[in-house]
């Protein structure tokens, strides 16, 4: 296995193919990120972690709340399904990109073995602009929900289908702990009666739920996904179309089938002119605010 430490660009990552072991992509993913917790806790234990906190960003949950589909543009370099994304240099002018076209916020990926991320990336973002970031990695112990915090993010994220109820529960307290929103991630409807049930548990008043269109066990994107699963999301859930989206026509069809942001990656990282392409995008929200059923808090 790589090192967790890896940079960027030290070995090549081939993209995941079906057959090649994808249905345990993700019990992998999780078992790297607990070993990065231990070797990042061995060096700085959580007291230490939690002292150096960084101050309360932005509210996720607000910047998505606001009219129309809002766009979260995502930054990363690599990908299980696809491989090599796109080489980024410079995160916060990425960042900085991103937001001038619009964006709400930002998502960082942080995860080095399978997305080249790192939390470099999130903390140079976070001090390079002024919308909520957000942590996107396989968060399983509560030391990740506080690295995120002292990086300087908003949020994290929360994959329901890599987490058992306690720990989900869990984590959706520590996120409230250390001051941060979770964008709690669900694949079908038993994950969104998962999710609903974890986030009453945790008292979260202003609960970000996310479908991703992904499949985690083919890693092939299902466009109807979303609209299968909107109406069984929290009542008064922040929803969020996460993966395949690729121009204004999806982010319109994922504002009529209620969503109140989608989450943009590959399509963004691969354009040359990212300013523009998210303007693009958050036009196609804006136009599609008083149709959409986006559902606010």
């Amino acid at each position: 296995m790589r090192r967790a430490d890896a940079g960027p660009h030290e070995g090549a990552l081939a993209p995941a193919k079906e057959g090649d072991e994808v249905s345990g992509f993700l019990e992998q993913a999780c078992a790297q990120a607990h070993e990065r917790v231990a070797e990042a806790a061995a060096l700085r234990p959580l007291g230490a972690l939690r002292a150096g906190a960084a101050a309360a960003r932005p509210s996720l949950a607000d910047a998505l709340s606001a009219p129309g589909c809002q766009v979260i543009a995502e930054l990363k370099r690599a990908s299980p399904s696809k491989g090599h994304l796109a080489w980024i240099p410079d995160a916060a002018a990425r960042a900085r990109a991103y937001v001038s076209g619009g964006a709400a916020a930002v998502s960082v990926l942080t995860e080095p073995a399978h997305f080249r991320g790192s939390l470099a990336d999130a903390r140079v973002v976070a001090d390079a602009v002024p919308v909520p970031v957000l942590r996107k990695d396989f968060l399983v112990d509560a030391y990740q929900v506080w690295e995120a915090r002292e990086a300087g993010a908003s949020a994290v994220l929360l994959i329901v289908a890599a987490l058992d109820d306690a720990t989900l529960r869990e984590l959706l307290v520590e996120s409230r702990q250390a001051g941060l929103e979770a964008l709690v991630e669900v694949h079908d409807q038993a994950e969104a009666h998962r999710a609903a049930q974890a986030l009453a548990a945790a008292a979260v008043p202003r609960p970000v739920v996310g479908v991703n269109a992904r499949d985690l066990t083919t890693l092939t994107v299902d466009h109807g996904r979303f609209a299968a699963c909107v109406e069984a999301l929290p009542a008064g859930a922040v929803a969020v179309a996460e993966s395949g989206v690729a121009g204004p026509d999806d982010v319109r069809r994922a504002a009529a089938a209620g969503a109140a942001a989608v989450l943009v990656g590959e399509h963004l990282v691969r354009t040359p002119q990212p300013a523009a392409e998210v303007a693009r995008l958050v036009a196609a929200g804006a136009s599609s605010a008083a149709s959409s059923g986006a559902r606010r808090a």
